[in-house]
């Protein structure tokens, strides 16, 4: 075959792919919310947690098992459709009884819609959910659009007359669904192919998770997982390579974020709320960052911690991103087209950045010190934060905040505020905002879709969320105050009242660290 046709082939894999994951994944989401909607509930979390739910859904897990609630209506299946990973996406288990094995030992992770892939959300609405029958057939034949064509496709690639049986179908029953994706349909079809992006679908569609469980979980290389799935060779072993690292750390991403997840949940569970204004934290290790960054006080504008512990500084004089580990060794940088002014942590490897003085967002692979892409971002202030939530970037433009899908590089929510929204901060379902120019903490809260203002002593500037949901805010004159969960109450941190203390602050859930910038120095604190 031609390079010519294998390249068509495989733009038609993408052009498939990209309806399931920017199309049809959507609007099952969207289904499933109407759903819980209209039952009074306000988000996916309370939707998973209620007990019809959760009893249906442990029982799509485990079999033979008479749980100790509503035994009438347990239920013994020959096929287990939820498998392991989609209930450790959903649930953890907490200490019972010996021998004690029911749904009432469970408690519902922090989940969101967003992390729903087409699979386990169409599990949901089949078997939680009150669908008509037109609906309930059509939900069904989209998921098994996926499967026929795309989780077992280890090529990647689609025939032209594959496609031409499967479109006019597949549009066909997604516009059954929600005839307002006419216009969806054709954006996509005229896309043309991005290697990069077709990558990435390949991973999460491909349905590496089920094969997986039937392989040793002790797995380590790719090398490994190649023989094991005994994958013919219809991609080249260079090509077969470099997506199989890519699905390997996918899977120790999602590994670690269900682990992740886990903790969270075990320490709200076990953990009382702070004393405002108490001593948290103690010196953990300083470092002089003075040899690198030379006697260029305001050289670091923004810092945030990874998951596995490594910083990385924006430097908007020098056009680079600093990284280093905890205690500032192993030093290097990636260079910048821009300024970067602020940074988020999107996932263990990647970070977003916002520019001085330009309306769009970079993405840099921290890791391989390569940037990613660039999103364009109409509206976008000059000067925005940046932040993350619900697996979404959010900036700022003069009147609102705008919610950015990274892989799609789409704006997919624009939230109305009374101010211009600089400086921000994503946590659980709320979104922080200061405006520099008053003393108002400001937050959108998606739960209830609603804004909250708290007046502080001074502008805040910073601010960061702890383990127990309350925040550090770095105010103007560089007082730290420390805000309660509900957002009500505040009281000054009185062991941080001092200009030499942080200009930058980021708190980090997995290391359970704070770090403190000012001026050239590095200070990360444990906490107690």
């Amino acid at each position: 075959m031609s390079k010519r046709l294998d390249t068509d082939d495989r733009r038609r894999y993408f052009i498939v792919g990209s309806v399931i994951l920017e199309i049809v994944t959507p609007v099952f989401r969207q289904r499933l919310e109407k759903d819980y909607n209209s039952k009074g509930l306000g988000c996916l979390q309370d939707f998973i947690n209620s007990k019809p739910v959760i009893h249906i859904l442990f029982h799509l897990r485990h079999t033979n098992i008479k749980c100790c609630v509503d035994t009438t209506n347990c239920r013994n299946r020959r096929k287990l459709p939820l498998n392991y990973s989609q209930w450790d996406l959903l649930y953890t288990e907490n200490p019972g009884p010996p021998k004690h094995h029911c749904h009432c030992l469970y408690t519902t992770n922090n989940v969101t819609l967003d992390d729903l892939d087409i699979t386990l959300a169409s599990l949901i609405l089949l078997n939680c959910c009150n669908l008509i029958s037109n609906e309930e057939t059509l939900i069904k034949e989209l998921r098994e659009f996926k499967n026929n064509y795309l989780s077992h496709n280890t090529k990647g690639a689609i025939t032209e007359k594959e496609y031409q049986t499967l479109w006019d179908d597949l549009m066909t029953r997604v516009l059954q669904l929600d005839p307002s994706k006419q216009d969806d349909f054709i954006r996509i079809q005229n896309r043309p192919l991005d290697d990069s992006l077709c990558n990435k679908y390949f991973v999460c569609l491909l349905d590496i998770h089920k094969k997986l469980e039937e392989i040793s979980d002790k797995l380590s290389s790719t090398a490994d997982i190649l023989t094991a799935m005994n994958i013919n060779n219809g991609q080249s072993n260079v090509e077969l390579f470099t997506i199989l690292e890519e699905i390997l750390q996918y899977v120790r991403w999602q590994s670690s974020k269900v682990k992740t997840d886990r903790q969270v949940i075990k320490q709200k569970h076990q953990m009382q709320p702070y004393k405002l204004g108490q001593s948290i934290f103690t010196l953990h290790h300083q470092t002089d960052l003075t040899s690198v960054l030379g006697d260029n006080r305001r050289d670091v504008s923004d810092i945030v911690m990874m998951d596995d512990g490594r910083l990385v500084m924006c430097l908007p004089d020098r056009n680079r991103l600093l990284i280093c580990n905890t205690y500032g060794s192993q030093v290097d940088s990636i260079p910048v087209q821009g300024n970067p002014l602020y940074v988020t942590a999107v996932n263990n490897s990647t970070v977003a950045v916002t520019l001085y003085d330009r309306k769009c967002i970079q993405m840099y692979d921290i890791n391989n010190k390569l940037k990613l892409k660039s999103i364009s971002v109409p509206g976008m202030g000059r000067k925005s934060g940046i932040t993350t939530i619900n697996n979404k970037l959010v900036v700022g433009s003069s009147s609102s905040l705008q919610i950015i899908d990274h892989q799609t590089e789409e704006v997919v929510q624009s939230i109305r505020t009374d101010c211009y929204p600089g400086r921000l901060h994503g946590s659980g379902d709320r979104i922080f905002y200061s405006d520099y120019n008053n003393n108002d903490l400001y937050w959108y809260s998606y739960t209830d879709d609603t804004h909250q203002t708290l007046t502080l002593p001074s502008p805040p500037m910073r601010m960061t969320t702890l383990q127990d949901g309350s925040l550090y805010v770095v105010c103007w004159n560089v007082s730290v105050q420390h805000v309660s969960a509900d957002g009500k109450q505040y009281k000054p941190v009185k062991t941080w009242q001092s200009t030499a203390l942080c200009k930058e602050i980021h708190y980090n859930l997995t290391q359970r660290e704070l770090v403190t910038m000012h001026n050239n120095h590095v200070t990360v604190h444990s906490q107690i």
